[in-house]
């Protein structure tokens, strides 16, 4: 029975648990292994589970907060430390009363890992989110992520991996309220589609983004579980689960590579603020507590940024080129040295002659090393020169000598002469204020158009006070890179990567040149002048060239109709991408409302009171240009409307967002205000398609579309 998942979606379906049948696949698992003819029924027996299991994690957290440290640590400081991780501990052992301990159960034919004997009885496993053990060590609930859990989510008809069978169950509000089996061995059984998946798709929502863990797929599956040695990018239409599958991938690696990625770092990037609170309950909930979240700013972040860029000049600074550039800059430093160093120790003079420190210098720079670390090598390459002379007339330094030789003044006077020190946020103030300066580095790569499209029209006086802009940041970061390494995490996970500028994506490479990447995106969803090309161009900017590509093109939380008409417009904004297909059996709700022009907020407001009379979020999403009038209005009328990325609530169930925060969010229902103003707002026509085929792909129930000038010509056409 194949089973399709809602994705996003949460774990607690809301079926209600029907009286027992025979032939119910929610309610008639068949022959339990451990039933007494008069036992309770196998729901009841179930939810006795549950209580169990919750009870053993109650105690987990107990026997952590009673732990007494006075006596094993030798000083504050590992007090200190092991309190801290004593502390992680306990909030990780939380029980959320609303999300299920467990959401699954695989019955084996035989015991896994072990060889026993033809018709021994195998081992029943209960699947959560977390492990939880009893008394006695004895475990009550598997971790998803363990081998054994595996199956849950791999095995078929096909290939049953030893499962006897395999267990669904349905939640509301944490309670326990429906199971469903699925009889792997059974010739008779027939594929079916799961109803509790199917309930998940379609039960409204409310609040941040939940978690997966209890419906990924096979195909998913595979993605999570890659191993951590290479990068992969997934490359999914709306609604296919690539953020959700990229967020399982981590708490994935952290289970199966836990010191490794302790000690290194894992990192998530998203494209904004909003987005990144609207994910940041997942990782918790699978009981990651320790990754940070970022945006690419806030790597970049060396500089307050103020400023912003016309669509030309910030393409231009974010071309990989621009790398090319800023390498000759800071190499344009380096002079040859023109003067002996002569270095004096007591009584004794040292002379290096001029044409022997050039060798040094030439040597250090065609090795092709950061400017710093040459630059903190060279004294100590002439004070080696200075001791093999010491050596020649007789002397036996040692390396305090040598160490003393490189602090001299003379040394030191030299190198700053040849090699002197680069401010990274110096130099690309320069660059971009010095017409000169900029052509001389420039020469070869950038044409003048180009030089002049970046060249500031008035130079800033210092760094303080320039209004840099973001693509500025991203210059200046590469430049800090060119002087000193960036340090590399062991794992970088990269959302919405299809916006990113070739130097945009080289900043986050840096953040993983000895880690992995997994990279997430869609390219008919890139909404900048810079947008990715091709997923083969961004992995090589990224320094990941060769990477797995994979692609998700079944949809999980588009409506079938609201997904076909959005995909009206990929022959014109991405030619070469697979048209997405919703496993949804509900069209869901879809309706096109024209108005004439002095009706359009007005029956945009109507739509949103049509939308919060059903069950759910919405999202009124409209033109940036649009937004304060709509904010006016809604005021006016008396419906408190949401910040994007803000949680809804039963009181506060409406959010305002502008076409350009609406990537990577989703509601129940949407209505999607003036497409052609959303059109319009971008620089050009396939951008500002690109964006409106992102606002047409938030619903998970419904869309209505209000619109008073005509519809794009891709929308129209048969």
């Amino acid at each position: 029975m194949p089973s399709h998942a809602p994705h996003p979606a949460p774990t607690t379906p809301r079926t209600e648990s029907p009286s027992p049948s025979p032939g119910n696949p929610l309610t008639d698992p068949g022959p339990h292994p451990d039933a007494h003819p008069q036992g309770p029924d196998p729901l009841q027996r179930e939810k006795a589970h549950l209580a169990a299991s919750r009870s053993a994690l109650r105690a987990m957290r107990e026997d952590a907060e009673a732990l007494n440290i006075a006596d094993v640590t030798a000083n504050w400081v590992n007090a200190e430390v092991l309190q801290g991780e004593i502390d992680a501990r306990i909030k990780s052992l939380a029980d959320l009363a609303h999300t299920p301990l467990f959401f699954g159960r695989l019955d084996y034919l035989h015991a896994p890992g072990l060889d026993l004997a033809e018709g021994a009885p195998g081992e029943n496993f209960y699947i959560g989110r977390r492990h939880v053990h009893d008394a006695d060590g004895d475990p009550m609930v598997i971790d998803w992520r363990a081998p054994v859990s595996q199956p849950f989510y791999r095995a078929s008809k096909k290939d049953p991996m030893d499962l006897r069978l395999r267990r669904r169950f349905g939640y509301t509000a944490g309670e326990l309220t429906a199971y469903e089996d699925e009889h792997l061995t059974d010739p008779a059984e027939a594929e079916r589609t799961s109803r509790l998946l199917q309930t998940e798709i379609e039960r409204p929502r409310v609040g941040p983004m939940r978690d997966i863990v209890a419906t990924i797929q096979p195909e998913q599956d595979e993605i999570v579980r890659a191993g951590i040695g290479g990068s992969v990018c997934v490359q999914g239409a709306p609604g296919t689960g690539k953020t959700a599958v990229g967020l399982h991938r981590v708490a994935y690696l952290l289970y199966a590579h836990r010191e490794r990625l302790a000690r290194a770092g894992t990192l998530v990037i998203g494209p904004n603020r909003s987005f990144l609170h609207y994910i940041e309950q997942v990782l918790p909930a699978l009981g990651e507590l320790e990754v940070k979240q970022a945006t690419v700013d806030d790597l970049v972040g060396h500089v307050e940024v103020r400023g912003t860029d016309e669509a030309a000049a910030a393409t231009v600074k974010g071309d990989a080129r621009m790398a090319q550039v800023l390498r000759r800059a800071v190499r344009s430093h380096i002079t040859m040295p023109q003067e002996p160093c002569v270095v004096v120790r007591g009584s004794r003079r040292w002379r290096v002659p001029a044409y022997e420190l050039e060798e040094i210098v030439r040597e250090l720079r065609d090795r092709d090393i950061r400017y710093g670390a040459a630059r903190e090598a060279l004294p100590q390459r002439i004070a080696h020169a200075v001791l093999v002379r010491m050596e020649q007339a007789g002397e036996a330094p040692d390396d305090r000598v040598q160490d003393a030789v490189a602090r001299n003044a003379a040394v030191k006077a030299t190198v700053k002469a040849v090699w002197p020190p680069v401010d990274p946020a110096k130099l690309v103030l320069r660059l971009l204020g010095d017409a000169e300066f900029l052509a001389e580095q420039a020469a070869g790569i950038l044409t003048p158009e180009e030089q002049k499209t970046i060249l500031w029209a008035r130079p800033a006086r210092g760094v303080k006070s320039a209004k840099w802009s973001a693509a500025d940041a991203v210059l200046i970061d590469e430049a800090m890179d060119l002087v000193a390494r960036t340090h590399s995490l062991g794992h970088v996970v990269l959302d919405e990567a299809q916006d990113l500028s070739p130097m945009q994506y080289r900043a986050v490479g840096r953040r993983c040149t000895t880690g992995s990447a997994t990279v997430l995106g869609d390219i008919a969803q890139g909404t900048t002048p810079w947008a990715t090309g091709t997923w083969e161009e961004a992995l090589t900017h990224l320094g990941k060239p060769g990477s797995v590509v994979e692609e998700l093109t079944q949809g999980f939380r588009v409506p079938r109709e609201v997904i076909a008409y959005a995909s009206r417009l990929l022959p014109a904004i991405a030619p070469d991408l697979t048209e997405a297909t919703s496993i949804r059996e509900s069209a869901g709700d879809f309706a096109i409302r024209a108005v004439a022009p002095e009706e359009l907020t007005a029956a945009t407001l109507a739509a949103c009171d049509d939308a919060l009379a059903k069950e759910g979020s919405i999202g009124l999403i409209a033109a940036e240009a649009r937004i304060p009038e709509l904010r006016a209005a809604l005021a006016a009328a008396g419906v408190t409307c949401l910040a994007p990325g803000e949680e809804t609530s039963a009181e506060a169930r409406l959010t305002l967002v502008p076409a350009t925060l609406a990537k990577g969010l989703e509601y129940d229902y949407v209505v999607l205000d003036e497409p052609a103003a959303i059109v319009d707002g971008e620089p050009d026509e396939r951008t500002g398609l690109r964006r409106l085929y992102v606002c047409l792909t938030r619903p998970v129930s419904g869309l209505t579309v209000v619109h008073a000038a005509a519809l794009p010509e891709a929308l129209t056409g048969p």
